[in-house]
């Protein structure tokens, strides 16, 4: 039995029947959802020879990454503030049922948080691309993510296309370049600013080979490893982020 809910303005309890009428306005407030199918983990050896789990967030993991994100929403390099920052509202918007239709994949590297990537059905053929956080770099951790979630989209949930938007240069060259991806500057994306490019299902299966990795299955224990998600070092990313704009110059 949930406990009675206390009106701080009036200084009163409410009765049984104004907690009714709240259960039923919160019911309107809450989107349709559309059937999703679920995204099979899979493993991605990296680079420095770590194995990444990439799986589907749960809500009950928002949280931690919300306290994980909100700091980042100051970092101007590599506009990191500004993807930050959104990232954080979708995910609250997700935990409190204010976005339709959204799903999040993790990337885990020995339990800790490694990547954040999020999206969402715009109907049940077009998906749309949020955001890609790294937080482990110099790994193509952000490409492998970004690509796992192309895979969901067009693997998973069947969908024929997904509009995306670059927020950076990096994010331009990985995207829209690497795919290489098509203009569809007649959509307008909801994130505003750029018009949208779009993967097809042609473009990802051309591209398939060449940037979508990971094995399936995940052993139980492995799986079981990137449970409960942990939170990174953030003073190593901020150093990482600095070494690597150094290498750029």
């Amino acid at each position: 039995m949930s406990p009675p809910v206390y009106d701080w303005d009036a200084d009163e309890y409410l009765t049984s029947e104004e907690e009714r009428m709240i259960d039923e306005l919160e019911a309107m407030l809450r989107p349709p959802a559309l059937p999703m199918a679920p995204y099979p983990p899979k493993s991605v050896l990296l680079a420095s020879g770590e194995t990444m789990v990439v799986r589907q967030a749960l809500v009950e993991e928002v949280d931690l990454m919300l306290k994980v994100i909100q700091p980042l929403s100051w970092v101007t390099r590599d506009f990191y503030d500004i993807v930050s920052a959104r990232l954080f509202a979708e995910l609250l918007g997700w935990k409190t049922h204010r976005v339709r239709d959204e799903y999040c994949l993790v990337g885990v590297i020995d339990g800790v948080l490694a990547g954040i990537v999020n999206g969402r059905l715009f109907d049940e053929k077009h998906g749309v691309s949020f955001h890609t956080l790294t937080l482990k770099r110099g790994l193509r951790v952000g490409s492998h993510l970004f690509a796992s979630k192309m895979e969901h989209h067009i693997e998973y949930l069947g969908q024929d296309e997904v509009w995306i938007v670059a927020e950076s240069p990096i994010g331009h060259r990985r995207w829209m370049i690497e795919y290489p991806l098509e203009k569809k500057f007649e959509v307008q994306h909801e994130l505003g600013g750029a018009p949208a490019w779009v993967l097809t299902r042609d473009t990802y299966f051309k591209a398939k080979s060449r940037l979508v990795t990971g094995t399936r299955p995940v052993s139980d224990e492995l799986l079981a490893k990137s449970y409960p998600l942990r939170e990174p070092d953030l003073r190593v990313m901020l150093t990482q982020i600095e070494h690597t704009l150094e290498a750029r110059v």
